[in-house]
C-alpha cells in the first residue's frame, strides 16, 4: 500500500465527535455493525477505511457508482486500496451521453474494473416501449432500470459501497457509515465528509469532473429526471424535480425490504 495517497490517513470526519448510531432499523441492535463501527470508526472520529476494507466481513464487496458529480473521489479513494474491486455501473439506457463518456474517462484514468449492468430487456419492452415511463411512473422506471438490476448484480456479494454523503440533502442528513441493506452490509465511506473536503480531495488528486457540473448539474442521474440546480438548493434538488415527493431511486432501502417483482 505504499502508493496510497497520503490523505487516506487524514480522515475528514476526524473533526466529527457526534455519537453515531450503527443500528438499523432504528432501535434495533446489530452486533456486526456495532463491531465494525467500534473497530474502524471509534466514537465517530475518523474512518479507518484501509483497515475496514480488509476486514473479513467486507471481503466480498463491490462498489456501486452512478459516475455522477463527485463520484471520482470515492472511486479514487477505494481503488487505491482495492485496485480490482468490482465497480457496478447501472447502465439504465436513459443516461446523459456525457455520463457514458465520463464512465469511459474514469475507467481509463483510474484503471477501474467496471461492470456495466443493464435492465432486463423484456421488462423495458413490456413497460416502457415508448420511453414515457419516467414521466408516467418514475418509481416503476427506477425499479426496472436500477433497483432490480442492482439486486441481481449484488447477488454474489456480501457487502457494497455507496457514495452517499450527509451534506447532499436533508433526506441524507443522518445516514450512517455502516448500515444494513437487506442481509448485506453497506459502507458509506464519505458519509461524514463536507462538500469542501470532497472538493479539496478531488483538486488535490486532479480528478476529472463530470462534464455537466459546469452547467449546474450537482447530482446527476438519468436524463429525463435530472435538471440543473439553482443557487441555494440542495445538491439533489435537480433529481425528480417534477415529482416533489420522490427523493431517492429506491436502491437505498433498509433491511426491512426491497421492491418486489411481480
Amino acid at each position: 500500500m505504499s502508493n496510497l495517497p497520503a490523505d487516506l490517513s487524514l480522515n475528514p470526519s476526524a473533526k466529527t465527535a457526534e455519537r453515531l448510531d450503527a443500528n438499523w432499523p432504528a432501535g434495533g441492535h446489530d452486533p456486526e455493525l456495532t463491531r465494525l463501527q467500534g473497530s474502524y470508526l471509534p466514537e465517530g472520529r475518523g474512518l479507518d477505511l484501509v483497515a475496514a476494507l480488509n476486514d473479513p466481513a467486507l471481503a466480498n464487496i463491490a462498489l456501486v457508482s452512478s459516475f455522477g458529480a463527485e463520484s471520482a473521489v470515492l472511486l479514487h479513494l477505494v481503488s487505491q486500496i482495492k485496485p480490482d474491486i468490482p465497480v457496478i455501473f447501472l447502465d439504465t439506457g436513459r443516461h446523459f451521453p456525457a455520463t457514458l463518456d465520463y464512465v469511459d474517462t474514469l475507467e481509463q484514468h483510474l484503471g477501474l474494473n467496471v461492470l456495466r449492468v443493464c435492465p432486463e430487456a423484456s421488462f423495458i419492452a413490456g413497460e416502457d416501449p415508448d420511453l414515457s415511463l419516467a414521466k408516467r411512473d418514475p418509481d416503476m422506471c427506477c425499479n426496472l432500470r436500477k433497483t432490480f438490476p442492482l439486486a441481481d448484480a449484488l447477488e454474489g456479494f456480501g457487502a457494497w459501497i455507496s457514495g452517499r454523503k450527509r451534506f447532499q440533502a436533508s433526506s441524507r442528513a443522518a445516514i450512517p457509515v455502516f448500515e444494513r441493506d437487506g442481509d448485506k452490509i453497506k459502507l458509506n465511506p464519505l458519509a461524514l465528509w463536507s462538500k469542501a473536503e470532497v472538493d479539496a480531495y478531488r483538486a488535490r488528486h486532479a480528478l476529472p469532473a463530470h462534464p455537466l457540473e459546469q452547467f449546474g448539474f450537482l447530482s446527476i442521474g438519468c436524463e429525463p429526471c435530472t435538471r440543473a440546480v439553482a443557487e441555494g438548493e440542495d445538491a439533489r434538488a435537480g433529481r425528480w424535480a417534477h415529482v416533489p415527493d420522490k427523493q431517492e431511486c429506491g436502491i437505498h432501502l433498509g433491511p426491512d425490504g426491497r421492491w418486489v417483482r411481480s
